[in-house]
């Protein structure tokens, strides 16, 4: 081996790794050589994931890599990016290792022994579009409805209050997790609730399923099971969360601000 070619393998293996996922993302491989960063499939040598998209992008990385920190960056062509946000720019950061660190709290659900967990939300929802589920809530191990009619309930974060929770509620929280009633018949105010509460789900008719974030595998329920969920005693690292809820930057397609969902 030639001394410049074992100089260069060196080099290589002294850079920091990550892995690189999200459709599109080899175009933010010149970038990350010029700041010194190489790619691994291994999370072991990986001192992050660059996430390479949005929120749904997050979502799948968190599953996959729970353990390693993210570092999320908007698509090119999608978004015309603020002076902080430029994809050189972020990666920089993270090359130095400055960047700023926020922690997501990770929701769990439990149902016949099997567990899901979601940084956004669970949802239970209904199975049959023309038929509503029927469920008993106990919050906290105190009764909170005998019996709801309705698609289900949505379990959310703070950072996913600004999706499905919004869509129902119309609000979003900052602290705690929120408990929406999707469509109910009965008239039942939606709740936020501490991060410590037990919400408790008895199904007495389905069928329903359980899903956590963008999950493509959910749980099918029925009558008679137990959901419960809360805050899991796990969080995600993300890294510069603000690609993510930047009014600054703005989307090319809409002019909307990248952060308008997140209010």
């Amino acid at each position: 081996m030639s001394g410049s070619a074992h100089s260069e393998r060196a080099h290589s293996a002294r850079r920091q790794q990550v892995i690189l996922t999200g459709a599109g993302a080899e175009t933010l491989l010149p970038v990350l050589e010029s700041v010194g960063l190489a790619v691994t499939d291994d999370p072991t040598k990986a001192r992050f994931v660059l996430v390479y998209g949005g929120d749904g992008s997050l979502l799948g990385a968190d599953r996959e890599f729970p353990n390693t920190p993210k570092l999320i960056i908007r698509r090119n062509g999608e978004f015309a990016k603020c002076s902080r946000h430029g994809d050189e720019m972020v990666l920089r950061r993270a090359a130095v290792g400055i960047p700023a660190v926020t922690l997501l709290p990770r929701l769990t659900a439990h149902v016949r022994g099997e567990c899901i967990q979601g940084i956004n939300d669970v949802v239970f929802h209904n199975t049959k579009v023309t038929s509503g589920v029927r469920y008993r809530i106990r919050i906290d191990e105190q009764t909170y409805a005998e019996e709801i009619v309705g698609d289900g309930i949505v379990v959310a974060t703070p950072f996913g209050s600004s999706a499905y929770y919004r869509s129902i509620t119309k609000s979003v929280f900052r602290v705690g997790m929120g408990l929406a009633f999707n469509n109910s018949t009965e008239a039942v105010n939606h709740l936020v609730l501490s991060d410590r509460s037990v919400v408790e789900v008895h199904v007495t008719r389905g069928p329903g399923v359980l899903v956590a974030d963008n999950h493509l595998d959910p749980i099918p329920v029925d009558a008679g099971d137990l959901i419960t969920i809360r805050m899991g005693t796990s969080a995600a690292e993300i890294w510069e969360i603000d690609t993510l809820t930047c009014r600054d930057c703005i989307q090319s397609a809409t002019g909307v601000p990248a952060g308008f969902r997140h209010v």
